[in-house]
C-alpha cells in the first residue's frame, strides 16, 4: 500500500496548485487524476481573465503549464478513478486499481457538464449533441446550430461557433442573459447570432443524427420546431462529489461543505475549487483554493 503525507484528488487548477504547494513545501504528495490535466478549463479556447496573461491564453496551454510547474518539485502522479475515501488515521483513498494512504487529503474533483435531461438527448450525444464548442464546433462548418444557456460559457461558446456555423441560435429560458456585459455586447453585435428568449428544449429530435429541436415558450406555452444540425449544451456544471456522498457534509446542490480554511466535516480532509460550496467557479479562485488547502493540510500535519 502506497503511503503519502498528502493526496490530492483531481488535476484541475485547484488540484494542480495544491500539488505544487504541497510538494514545494516538502510534503510527500500524490495527485490522482482520471483524465486530462487542467480540468474543465482545457475546453476553453481563450482564457482572458486569468492574471499574468494580458493577451489571454488557451485553457489547454494554461493547464499544461500548471502541470509542468506542479510536477517540478517531486509531485507524484497516478492516473486512475477514485471510488471513495476510507476515513481513519491515515485516511485511505480507494481507486479502481489500488488503495493509497495519506494523513491529509485534498478533494479537488471539480465538476462536469450538466445535461438537459430532455427526451432524445442521451441517444444523440456525439451525434449532433455536444457539451464542448471548442472540441466539436469545426464539425458543423456551414450548418445551423443551437446553443442552450445564458451565462458566460454559453455566450463565449456561441461567439466561437459563429466562426464555423452559418447561424447560431441561442436558446435561453429567461428574457435576459446572465453573461458579463462585455460578452453580451459581442454577442448582440454578431450578425450570425439570433436569440430565442423565454424558451426551453422539450425534445431533441433525430434518428441517427440531430435534426431539430422541439421548443416550448415558458410564458405562453407555445410549441415550435427549430431545425438544426447541432446542439451545444451550456447550462452549468454538476459537482463531482458522488464518491464522497454519505461521508462528508454535502449541500443540496452536491457541493462539499468546507470552512474558511477549506476543512470539511472530517479532520484532515479538505475541499478546493468548484467542488466546494460557494465557489465562484473561476480559474483564479480555484488556484487560490488550491494554495489555501495545501497550506491548511501542512498546518494540520504539523499540528
Amino acid at each position: 500500500m502506497n503511503k503519502y503525507e498528502t493526496i490530492i484528488i483531481g488535476g484541475g487548477p485547484a488540484g494542480l496548485t495544491a500539488g505544487l504547494y504541497s510538494s514545494r513545501i516538502g510534503l510527500k504528495s500524490l495527485l490522482i487524476e482520471r483524465g486530462l490535466f487542467g480540468g474543465q478549463m482545457v475546453n476553453a479556447r481563450l482564457v482572458e481573465n486569468y492574471p499574468g496573461f494580458p493577451q489571454g491564453i488557451s485553457g489547454f496551454d494554461l493547464g499544461s503549464l500548471m502541470h509542468q510547474q506542479a510536477t517540478r518539485y517531486g509531485l507524484e502522479i497516478a492516473t486512475t478513478d477514485v471510488t471513495g475515501i476510507s476515513p481513519g488515521q491515515p485516511h485511505g483513498v480507494l481507486t479502481t486499481e489500488q488503495t493509497f494512504e495519506a494523513e491529509a487529503i485534498i478533494i479537488a474533483t471539480g465538476s462536469q457538464y450538466r445535461k438537459l435531461d430532455a427526451p432524445g438527448e442521451e441517444n444523440l450525444i456525439g451525434r449532433g449533441i455536444s457539451y464542448c464548442a471548442t472540441c466539436d464546433g469545426p464539425l458543423f462548418a456551414g450548418e445551423q446550430v443551437a446553443i442552450i444557456g445564458g451565462g458566460d460559457t454559453a455566450i463565449t461558446d456561441a461567439i466561437e461557433l459563429t466562426a464555423h456555423a452559418s447561424k447560431v441560435s441561442l436558446i435561453h429560458r429567461r428574457d435576459q442573459l446572465r453573461a458579463s456585459q462585455v460578452l453580451q455586447q459581442r454577442a448582440f453585435a454578431n450578425p450570425k447570432m439570433e436569440f430565442i428568449w423565454d424558451t426551453v428544449v422539450e425534445e431533441v429530435m433525430g434518428n441517427q443524427m440531430v435534426e431539430a429541436l422541439k421548443l416550448r415558450n415558458v410564458k405562453t406555452g407555445r410549441l415550435s420546431t427549430l431545425e438544426v444540425a447541432g446542439v451545444f449544451v451550456a447550462v452549468g456544471l454538476t459537482p463531482n462529489s458522488q464518491p464522497f456522498a454519505g461521508l462528508l457534509n454535502i449541500s443540496e446542490t452536491g457541493h462539499v461543505i468546507a470552512d474558511e480554511v477549506l476543512t470539511t466535516s472530517i479532520p484532515g480532509i479538505f475541499a478546493a475549487g468548484d467542488i466546494r460550496r460557494n465557489s465562484p467557479r473561476q480559474i483564479a479562485a480555484a488556484v487560490g483554493d488550491g494554495a489555501t488547502a495545501a497550506l491548511s493540510a501542512f498546518r494540520y500535519l504539523r499540528g
